[in-house]
Parts: structure tokens; sequence; C-alpha cells
């Protein structure tokens, strides 16, 4: 695979990074990344994927941009509100760079679909906002040896997982949940501020593209957990 010369200039600045180059911006764009969820973390995540030069984007959701979503969701304008998240993230993606290939599913995901939908994907980015998707994602990544890069979200704080299950006898999500979690307050329910979606957001997007480069500290096995009101950021290892 190429990169022709307005992709070179288009990539230049990330380019010049040792370790990134030729060969890295072509590895980016070989790569198939799919996020499931187009909330406060999928959002980002697409953005600056595709502004990275991913060259596949899967993006699954099946709900329509609401008047609350603005301040997190920051893809979204009020000139968006009850369209399909996927259509407009679609559509968005298409404007920073119309060579994208960008498949949509206009669903959501359970034991019917998942496992059809991410086996053609590299790297999955888990934006959804609750642990039953969460778990079931999880699963599948698992079984189909996929990336698997997760976040959560909720007042000042987040949650970033990342797994490689691809390498054996590695931890996942139940290494942290044992089970699926009955008395975690959801943002409608506690708040949330939206700079702790962006960050969080992006961070799962710098996570998938060292996964596509080989590069640098991941977090495989670990989770890092920030807290943005205090400014405290700390990583913990995770046993299976």
């Amino acid at each position: 695979m190429s990169l022709k010369d307005n992709e070179i200039e288009r990539y230049s600045r990330q380019i010049i990074l040792k370790d990134i180059g030729i060969n890295g911006q072509k590895k980016l764009k070989k790569s198939k990344i799919l996020i499931v969820g187009l909330g406060g973390l999928g959002c980002p995540a697409a953005e600056y994927l595709s502004r990275a030069g991913v060259g596949t984007i899967g993006l699954i959701d099946y709900d329509k941009v609401s008047l609350s979503n603005i301040h997190r969701q920051s893809i979204f304008t009020v000139g968006d509100i009850k369209k399909h998240k996927v259509d407009v993230v679609k559509q968005k993606i298409k404007k920073v760079n119309s060579k994208i290939i960008v498949k949509i599913y206009k669903k959501k995901v359970d034991n019917f679909n998942i496992k059809k939908i991410i086996k053609s994907f590299d790297i999955i980015i888990d934006g959804t906002d609750n642990f039953k998707s969460k778990f079931l994602i999880n699963k599948f990544s698992k079984i189909l040896k996929k990336i698997f890069i997760t976040g959560a979200i909720g007042k000042f704080d987040g949650h970033i997982f990342g797994f490689d299950f691809s390498k054996k006898k590695k931890p996942c999500l139940k290494s942290f949940y044992q089970g699926i979690p009955n008395n975690i307050a959801t943002c409608e329910e506690d708040g949330v501020i939206g700079t702790v979606a962006g960050v969080v957001g992006n961070i799962q997007a710098n996570e998938a593209i060292k996964y596509i480069l080989d590069i640098g500290k991941r977090l495989n096995g670990k989770v890092l957990i920030i807290n943005l009101l205090n400014l405290e950021f700390r990583i913990c290892n995770l046993k299976k």
C-alpha cells in the first residue's frame, strides 16, 4: 500500500515523528477500527482516528442526537438533533477525508450480530454507556482475539482499559469487574463534565494508534484511572 503526495502532505506533521514515518502511516491507512457507541467517548475517538489517517472506520449506534448530548459529544451540533448518530458522524468523517472507508451499523449490539460485525476489524473501541454491552463486546473481542479498548466516565472521573486478546493468558474486563455492577450510577443520574469525555475518548484513540504502530507503553491488561477535578492519573495492573 502506497501513499499519494497529498496524503504525505496531509499527514506530514506526524510522518516526521521517528515512531511513525512513511511505514507507520501506511499501517494506519491499512488498519480497520470499529467504534461501538457514538457518545462522549466515541465522538472524539472517531474524529481523531479519521484525522490520523486510519483507512477503515466502523461505527455502531442505534440512537439519535438529542439536545442533552451536545455538551459532551463533540462531533454534534444543534443542527444534528433528531438525526441518527452514525449518519452524522459518517458525514463529518467524510468531510475530514473523503477517502476513508466508513461502515455504519444502525443497530444495538447483541449476541446475534456482534460476532459478524467485529470479525472484520483489527481493533474494537468501546464507548458504550452500559455494562451489559461492555461485557458483550469484551466477550467476543476475546473469542475473536481482537484488541479491545474500553472506557467509562462519570462526574470528573474516567477509566480506560486496554486488552490485546491475541496474547494468551491475559486478563479481560472481568478481571476488574467480576460481574455486571448494579450499583454504579449513569451519567444521567450522577452527571459528568464534558471535558472528561474528550480526554478519555482521545486516550482511547491514542492507544489504538500505538497498537497499530506497535510503539510505546500500552494499556495491555491495565487500567488508567483519571480524576480531572484533582488532576490525578494512575495506572493499575490487572490479574487474570
